[in-house]
Parts: structure tokens; C-alpha cells; sequence
């Protein structure tokens, strides 16, 4: 997947459980034409999809790495507690930063970002909240 299409890839999948008036390919496409949009007006917009793309990349090594350790039996409380505060975490700031690209239009429901960011609060908390992440993360470092 191109990394020009990791935010419209995101809003995918809860449009499409969602249905409603907006059908999931219509929905990628209007925020890739949004997004498109977005980036032909100014420079900034390119640059914010640039950072979130490279947090994603990160997080996605660390998600990899941690994957490979647990397919081992190598996979340690501490580890999979920093993969899921990063990964968690990072998703938040993602989602937040998209979400001001569309300005007000990300408030709207219609607008897939919007439900990504109120799925992205909560992944926060389930699991594990991330202070319990950080207490697993700092006792292993002996503190």
C-alpha cells in the first residue's frame, strides 16, 4: 500500500461496518478526494500526511517486532506493554492530526474520521489503560 493511502486505508473498515448512506468505496473515496484536496491547497496538509505516515511506520516495526517475539514464546509483559502504549498512543495523535486536516468536517459523522476518532480514545483504555501500560513498562526498568 502506498503510503499516500494509509489514512484513507484507516477510514476502510468502520465505514464499512457502519453502512448507512454513505457506501464504504464511496466514503474512501470521498476522503481521498477530500484529503487530495486538502493537499493541493497547501503545504502543510502534505507534510502533516508525511509525519502521520512515519508514525504509523514506527509503530508498525515495533508491532512487527513484538509479533515475531510472541510467535517465539519470547514476548515479555514489558514488551507487549510497549508496543501497546506506543502503538495505542500513537494512533491517537494520528487520528488527531487528521482529523484537523478536515477542520470542521471532522466532526460529522458522515465523515469517516470522526468515528476514527472516537475509536481511537477508547483503544487507550481497553487492554490495559496506557498508566498501567507505563506502571508494567517502569517496573521492568526497575523503578
Amino acid at each position: 500500500m502506498a503510503r499516500e493511502a494509509v489514512v484513507v486505508e484507516a477510514v476502510r473498515t468502520p465505514i464499512g461496518k457502519r453502512g448507512g448512506a454513505l457506501s464504504g468505496a464511496h466514503a474512501v473515496d470521498l476522503s481521498a478526494d477530500v484529503l487530495r484536496a486538502l493537499a493541493e491547497r497547501t503545504g502543510n496538509t502534505k507534510f502533516e500526511l508525511a509525519a502521520c505516515a512515519t508514525q504509523v511506520e514506527a509503530g508498525q516495526a515495533l508491532l512487527d517486532r513484538a509479533l515475531l517475539a510472541l510467535v517465539a514464546g519470547e514476548l515479555s509483559g514489558a514488551d507487549a506493554a510497549i508496543a501497546k502504549l506506543f502503538c495505542t498512543e500513537m494512533q491517537a495523535r494520528v487520528v488527531d492530526r487528521c482529523l484537523q486536516l478536515f477542520g470542521g468536517y471532522g466532526y460529522i459523522t458522515e465523515f469517516p474520521i470522526a468515528r476514527l476518532y472516537a475509536d481511537a480514545r477508547v483503544t487507550r483504555i481497553y487492554g490495559g489503560t496506557s498508566e498501567v501500560m507505563k506502571s508494567i513498562i517502569s517496573k521492568s526498568l526497575g523503578l
